[in-house]
Parts: C-alpha cells; sequence; structure tokens
C-alpha cells in the first residue's frame, strides 16, 4: 500500500491552476458536502478566551444525535480524521479489513500504524455468503463505511451488529464509520455502542455542512475511548469548535429539514445524470457515484467548463456533490449536455 498522503475532493486552487480558470469561477462539486449548511450564529466572546469546557453539556447531546446508550462513552474530536489516524496507533499490529473502494484514509492510517491491511471488496459484501464469514475469522479489526464513501453502499445494522459479534468473540473491533449517516439514520448502530469492541464515528462535515470547522466524535467501547483521549491528550476540540457544535446538534428543527431536502435533491442529480447518459447512479443524500468507463474523459470534460467532481480510477467511476443554487443546477445540465455522453 502507498503510503504517501492522499488526496482529497475540494482542491480547487489545483484544478484552477491545472485548468486555467481562476478560483471564482468554478462549481465545486467535488466533496459530497451539503451546499445548504447548517446557518453558523455570531460565537460569543467569551468563548474565544475562556479554554474548552468540558462539561458544556456536549456530551449529552453527541449522544443523542448518535442515539448511544449512556453506557457507551463519547468524545469530541477534531473531525472523524482524527480518530482515523489515532485509532491505529493504540492497538498492537495486527490484520485489519477495510472496504474498497472506500475512504482511503482508514486503511492508509493503519497500514502506517504498522498493520497489515486487507482490502474488502464491496460488492462481494451483498450477501452473508460463507466465504465472506471465514474471511471476516481472519480480522482483528474490520472498518467499515455506511453508507460508503464513494459508492453510497449500505449495510443493515443488523448484519453490521452479527458481525461485530464475530469479532468480539476473539477481542476483535468493529469500527463504523457513520460520516455520510445523518440522512439516514436508520442505518447507524449508535444504539449499541455500549458493546465492547464496537467504534462509531460521527462528522459534522458532510451533513451539516461544517467541514471547515474540523468537528465530530467517537462514540463507543469505554476502555478504547479512554485510551484514544489519553493519546489525544487535552482540549482534542477547540472551544469555538465546541459551542458550534452543540448549538448545531441541538437544532432539531433544521435537521428535519434538511433530510427532506437533501433527499429531494439527491435524487434530482440522479434524474439529471440520467438524462444526459449516466444511468443507475448510487449514492446518497448527498452526492451521487456511477462507474464508466469514460470517467476521466467526462472529468475533463466538466473541468474544462469549470465544474469539479471526483474521479475514481478502480473501478472507473465519478462522484458528483449536490449543487447549491438553481444557476448551479442549470450549469451542470448545460455541461453535460455539451460534454457529448450519449
Amino acid at each position: 500500500m502507498n503510503l504517501s498522503p492522499l488526496e482529497h475532493g475540494g482542491r480547487l486552487r489545483a484544478a484552477a491552476k491545472k485548468w486555467g480558470i481562476p478560483l471564482d469561477q468554478w462549481l465545486d462539486l467535488s466533496t459530497g458536502i451539503n451546499p445548504h449548511g447548517w446557518p453558523v450564529p455570531a460565537i460569543p466572546e467569551e468563548v474565544w478566551r475562556r479554554l474548552p469546557d468540558p462539561d458544556d453539556g456536549l456530551e449529552q447531546l453527541i449522544r443523542q444525535w448518535v442515539g448511544a446508550p449512556d453506557a457507551a462513552a463519547c468524545m469530541a474530536l477534531a473531525g472523524s480524521q482524527a480518530a482515523i489516524m489515532h485509532l491505529p496507533r493504540i492497538r498492537k499490529p495486527c490484520r485489519v479489513g477495510v472496504p474498497s473502494p472506500g475512504y482511503q484514509e482508514h486503511g492508509h492510517n493503519w497500514a502506517v500504524a504498522g498493520h497489515r491491511v486487507i482490502e474488502i471488496g464491496n460488492d462481494q459484501r451483498e450477501d452473508d455468503d460463507e466465504s465472506w464469514l471465514d474471511e471476516l475469522d481472519e480480522l482483528d479489526v474490520l472498518v467499515w463505511i455506511n453508507p460508503n464513501n464513494p459508492t453510497g453502499q449500505v449495510v443493515d445494522p443488523d448484519r453490521l451488529l452479527s458481525w461485530h459479534q464475530r469479532l468480539q468473540r476473539r477481542g476483535g473491533w468493529l469500527i463504523v464509520d457513520e460520516a455520510f449517516v445523518d440522512a439516514t439514520p436508520e442505518l447507524s448502530v449508535g444504539y449499541a455502542t455500549d458493546r465492547p469492541g464496537l467504534i462509531v464515528m460521527r462528522s459534522l462535515g458532510k451533513f451539516f455542512g461544517l467541514a471547515g470547522l474540523r468537528a465530530g466524535a467517537v462514540v463507543g467501547d469505554p476502555d478504547i475511548i479512554r485510551r484514544l483521549g489519553a493519546m489525544i491528550g487535552p482540549w482534542s476540540i477547540s472551544g469555538p469548535a465546541r459551542f458550534i457544535m452543540g448549538q448545531a446538534l441541538a437544532d432539531a428543527q433544521w435537521q428535519a429539514a434538511t433530510i427532506e431536502r437533501l433527499h429531494s435533491e439527491s435524487q434530482r442529480l440522479a434524474d439529471c445524470l440520467s438524462r444526459h447518459g449516466l444511468e443507475g447512479a448510487a449514492g446518497t443524500a448527498l452526492f451521487r457515484y456511477v462507474r464508466h468507463g469514460r470517467a476521466a474523459d467526462i472529468a475533463g470534460e466538466l473541468a474544462r467548463r469549470g465544474i469539479l467532481v471526483r474521479e475514481f480510477e478502480n473501478p472507473a467511476a465519478l462522484r458528483f456533490g449536490l449543487p447549491g443554487s438553481e444557476p448551479e443546477w442549470t450549469r451542470l445540465e448545460q455541461a453535460l449536455y455539451l460534454s457529448h455522453l450519449y
């Protein structure tokens, strides 16, 4: 596995330089972030002057957000990326399964920490076959992304917990990355996070549209969370980030309205892609993913028109985030038409 730093969506400045198009003329659909993010209020001045307060009630709001029982431990972090980077360092080198395709930071960080990383093909896990269970029994840790990024594939929570039970018999862990679950909360295993060896990651970056805030959480096995906290140290998230996170998680009305809106816009995006020759798009409420043999050519055609999408090579595929306004929807429609994808 390549241990060099990974590239991600949102590298707009690099695209602007490559294609010679000014930064402010781009439509960035590469990240899968809600374009209508939670409206951030003014932050009280005293929040900037005080150290982060661990008794501000944020942990209880996180439990409610995840649906976690009181026995589960939780910890606010500078985005779920902080957990992705540090969890591999609190376990001795072992065999770790990660989904492929999937968010590559998982496998990358376990490999950097000296673990043997085994890629688990998503397509092979759609049926609960004996060969998969045999493979699962060879793992010490399984990292799963639900819904998957970038494919949007989902696994039923009961099935995930059956995997966890099988792992836990041998002291194994199941780590579930739920960065894209907010619009489909029924898919979360948060209600079971009091079980040993189970960890759930959440992020405010995607659904809440607050990627720049770097705020998220881990919830689960108290022993694992304690060891993670000892490694990261005090003030794992800034005071202003704690304040905004608490306000956003408490805003149930905005969350309910946003779930409805995102599902509608995601279907609109799927229909748009289908009209222009990109049929069968899967995904989540925040993005659409479509396999296509000419993915690289299509990404290039769109980039020439100032539209940035995320391209994947294995398999060849594209991920489209949601446009944020009617002019942006029109621009995408026109670019797809002019790209001659039929």
